[in-house]
């Protein structure tokens, strides 16, 4: 993906939002391709951080957005027995599947990227995002060199307008 590509989806996320009435709030930063090299330039703001995983169900052919607290460790064996889709099933989709389906590349999975999606991709959030009390919650707007902060009910709102429902998971109750 281009560099223009990925600012003409970057604004029409942007717009949006504007059209829901969301009020955001944006770091730039390098581009970034883990949580680890994220944290220094994040680190200061207030509210929930996020890891996030594309996977594919390889039975199935189902796809899966996982959205976790950015310091969440997870075993995909013990996930995929979660979610129902049969331990071991679980694994990264490729990138191709990501710019097809979110239309974003490695590095950069979101799910603010479900404004893009068809209805192929089911999405999974860490309950402690909407429990814990957080003011923002902080994804990156379709790219990685920069991270943009919602407000909770706007980031459900934002999901309702993409017609995606979460799967709420509570992590703290399982082992994974």
């Amino acid at each position: 993906m281009t560099e223009q590509q990925q600012l003409a989806l970057r604004e029409a996320l942007d717009q949006h939002l504007r059209g829901l009435g969301i009020e955001t709030v944006c770091v730039e930063h390098p581009e970034v391709f883990t949580v680890e090299e994220m944290m220094p330039h994040v680190q200061h703001l207030k509210g929930a951080l996020s890891k996030n995983l594309f996977l594919k169900d390889k039975k199935k052919k189902g796809l899966w957005l996982i959205t976790v607290l950015h310091d969440r460790q997870i075993s995909l064996n013990d996930l995929a027995k979660k979610l129902g889709a049969g331990s071991g099933n679980l694994r990264f989709a490729d990138e191709a599947t990501l710019l097809d389906k979110l239309k974003v590349g490695q590095g950069c999975v979101t799910p603010l990227a479900l404004f893009c999606d068809q209805g192929d991709v089911k999405f999974v959030l860490d309950a402690a995002f909407l429990e814990g009390g957080h003011e923002r919650l902080y994804f990156h707007p379709m790219t990685n060199a920069a991270t943009m902060g919602i407000q909770p009910d706007d980031f459900l709102k934002f999901l309702k307008s993409t017609g995606h429902e979460p799967m709420l998971v509570h992590f703290d109750d399982v082992v994974l």
